[in-house]
């Protein structure tokens, strides 16, 4: 619990301006964030999630922080789960009413049930909404305009306006919904180093699939990360890096037999690991791996429990952001983050490798840790542009997009 406190006093200590986030033109950023690394790897030690219920009742049906959740289901082992998580931590340590809704019709859920779940949450009572996902955008916006009472938190999200430059296509400054706190993070980076580790261990081919379609900002940042990291890698060991690339049976994050036979088609065909980024997809990886001995890397939080096919994950600190907001909202300070875009990375120890149980042997734990001082101070840069991933030569990177 100390290193909590730690990064809470931290994270309260500075703002200023910096990154720019994924829309709305250059947004502010909080440099001083939750550790979702090593602080990450204490929590998951000495405190249990498991033992915080998921659904408790509340004496007065009234439930003051509530959780809206992404598309694919709660437990995903993933970006819901880890979210939970830090409401449920906040929670169970503070004596707060907490309790989680799930938009109606699951993977097919439209801009209408997402509101649906705001309201249903506003209506019982909450007086913080933790939403998370970029598909929350359009709801999201109208139910803070009409529970102006409410504060809502964006998770992987950027700064809501009511009105737009349709010249710039960005927000106008000054009309910044102010009871929105978003919160994203630097993907990028975290691909980067899982890109990097998996080349210096030893695996010269690799697989990225990812979930989205292609179209969200947070899966598009880890994988153009990955192939930054495994092409520098490759580049340091003078070597050719062969990699599939797919966004295809990932639209929705679940699992499929689509998605696990067309990975079980490219280990058939030689590759050894797979970077798997997107909620339940995680499981057609795994399944396939472990039909074909290959090796799988995780996203989001430490995937190593789930399955021994996963050699690393590409994390970042979604409980600790979580708690952060919510320790800004409860101590009258929310107005620093509403409005205004938080972008959490290196940085601020909010993104990175695991390491309480380092499992890599060829690539160690030192050499992750210089690495990632490099990305830290800036003098390793990881480009975070997605969009020029098809026309980027990657010189020792044999790059196939799989369509």
């Amino acid at each position: 619990m100390k290193k909590v406190l730690a990064v809470l006093i931290a994270l309260s200590m500075i703002l200023c301006l910096g990154l720019a986030a994924c829309k709305g033109g250059n947004e502010p950023t909080n440099p001083a964030a939750p550790d979702g690394t090593n602080a990450t790897e204490e929590k998951e030690t000495e405190f249990d999630y498991n033992a915080v219920k998921d659904d408790p009742v509340s004496a007065d049906g009234k439930y003051e922080i509530a959780f809206v959740t992404d598309v694919g289901s709660l437990k995903d082992q993933s970006f819901n789960q880890g979210t939970w998580e830090g409401i449920k931590r906040y929670a169970s340590e503070n004596n707060k009413t907490y309790k989680y809704y799930q938009p109606a019709n699951g993977d097919k859920a439209t801009d209408d049930d997402r509101f649906n779940a705001m309201k249903a949450a506003a209506d019982a009572g909450a007086k913080i909404v933790v939403c998370a996902g970029f598909l929350q955008e359009t709801a999201l916006k109208k139910a803070a305009l009409e529970f102006t009472d409410v504060k809502f938190v964006f998770i992987d999200g950027y700064t809501l306006y009511t009105k737009y430059d349709e010249t710039t296509k960005s927000g106008v400054a000054g009309t910044e919904i102010k009871n929105v706190a978003p919160i994203s993070f630097q993907e990028e980076q975290s691909g980067y180093l899982a890109g990097f580790a998996a080349v210096k261990e030893g695996y010269t081919k690799l697989g990225f699939t990812g979930g989205g379609g292609g179209e969200n900002p947070a899966c598009c940042r880890f994988g153009y990360g990955f192939v930054q990291g495994a092409n520098d890698a490759a580049k340091e060991l003078n070597i050719k890096v062969d990699m599939n690339y797919s966004w295809l049976y990932g639209a929705t994050f679940s699992a499929s037999p689509d998605l696990q036979a067309m990975l079980n088609g490219w280990y058939t065909n030689g590759t050894q690991a797979i970077f798997c980024c997107g909620g339940n997809m995680c499981q057609s990886a795994f399944d396939a791996a472990g039909a074909n001995d290959g090796k799988v890397i995780g996203v989001d939080v430490d995937q190593s429990s789930q399955s021994d096919t996963v050699i690393t994950s590409a994390t970042k600190g979604l409980r600790e952001a979580v708690i952060f907001a919510l320790d800004k909202f409860y101590t009258d300070k929310f107005d620093e983050l509403g409005g205004v875009s938080t972008v959490l990375g290196a940085a601020n120890d909010a993104v990175g490798l695991p390491t309480a149980n380092w499992g890599l042997t060829k690539f160690s734990l030192d050499d992750y840790n210089k690495l990632f001082a490099s990305i830290k101070d800036g003098s390793v840069k990881v480009s975070n542009d997605y969009a020029k991933l098809a026309e980027d030569s990657f010189a020792n990177v044999n790059l196939t997009i799989v369509k």
